[in-house]
């Protein structure tokens, strides 16, 4: 009886994920083919509504294990602050207010998470914000990173007989996650809706949760390290167009694909302004290469930021090729 309770419990779960963002997506439509969205309605493809993903935030927020729905709530309400306000430049920092405020919301997730007694794997739960955020850059990249480790986790699992959380076996965990994608997935696998911030950020809080729950940090570490590598697969394709177009990489490694999707994006950046300041150094030991150090120190905001040009041939041969 107990758990036919969870199945039925599933089953809502599951309607709920998929008519919740039929209906969001409707509204968003409506509202902002009228101008009233802003950033939530983004040109793209004639326009597609964004931030979607509050419904599989709500739905974990309210059924993930009570210990741990406080880190899915705390980054889901920072992430669609952060969907709401965009890239609006926050003068006074530097910075861009949707990225403060993505910040704020890692930090809350680790410190949730210390208060909960996590202890260090606080932290890498909510790092995990940055490998599912750059997954999600192309129609159901995220959805599907997000369901493939889901089925990973509930597998390790149950191999190694993960302890019981609570009265609730661990793998309700990973299920939960992988039935409420699983709902939401098909109108984002067409391109029609994107799950924002807010939706990528949940998932990735919620993966770290279910890793920790195999069995402490190094389960963690090793399917953190795990997704990562698969997003770099994923999207592979995209990656080498953005390397060659921005970067002139033009002969990327899968070392290049891994350290982008570990350190990319604007926080990425962020922090080699910090660290690197206006300095742009140069990879040449092969062996480096291949492990992505190229694109680990790839300074964006160095004075003369370097373009990685193999030879004139490599660039003709990829000229005519292309």
């Amino acid at each position: 009886m107990y758990y036919t309770s969870i199945i039925y419990a599933f089953i809502f779960v599951f309607i709920v994920s998929a008519l919740g963002t039929a209906v969001l997506d409707i509204i968003f439509r409506f509202l902002g083919k009228r101008g009233y969205l802003g950033n939530l309605y983004p040109n793209v493809r004639g326009g597609i509504p964004r931030g979607v993903g509050l419904i599989p935030f709500i739905l974990l927020s309210f059924y993930m294990l009570p210990r741990f729905n406080n880190l899915v709530l705390f980054i889901g309400v920072f992430a669609f602050i952060d969907d709401i306000l965009g890239r609006k430049k926050c003068i006074p920092l530097g910075i861009e207010w949707g990225q403060l405020s993505r910040g704020i919301g890692i930090i809350f997730v680790m410190v949730a998470g210390l208060i909960e007694g996590l202890g260090v794997s606080s932290i890498f739960i909510a790092l995990m914000v940055q490998p599912l955020n750059i997954s999600d850059m192309q129609p159901g990249s995220t959805c599907i990173v997000t369901m493939i480790m889901s089925v990973i986790t509930i597998m390790v699992m149950l191999i190694v007989g993960s302890p019981m959380v609570g009265e609730l076996p661990a793998v309700y965990t990973p299920l939960l996650i992988l039935i409420v994608c699983l709902a939401y997935s098909p109108l984002d696998f067409s391109g029609k809706i994107m799950l924002g911030e807010v939706g990528n950020h949940t998932f990735g809080v919620a993966l770290g949760i279910a890793f920790y729950l195999v069995g402490g940090l190094i389960p963690l570490l090793i399917l953190g390290f795990i997704t990562v590598a698969l997003i770099a697969f994923v999207r592979r394709n995209t990656l080498t167009v953005f390397f060659r177009q921005q970067l002139r990489l033009l002969d990327p490694t899968f070392g290049d694909y891994f350290m982008d999707v570990l350190t990319g994006g604007g926080l990425g950046d962020l922090l080699r302004k910090w660290i690197l300041k206006d300095k742009q150094y140069t990879v040449t030991n092969q062996f480096l290469k291949s492990l992505g150090f190229r694109r680990l120190l790839y300074n964006p905001h160095a004075t003369q930021p370097r373009k990685y040009v193999p030879n004139t041939k490599s660039i003709a041969r990829l000229a005519k090729g292309e």
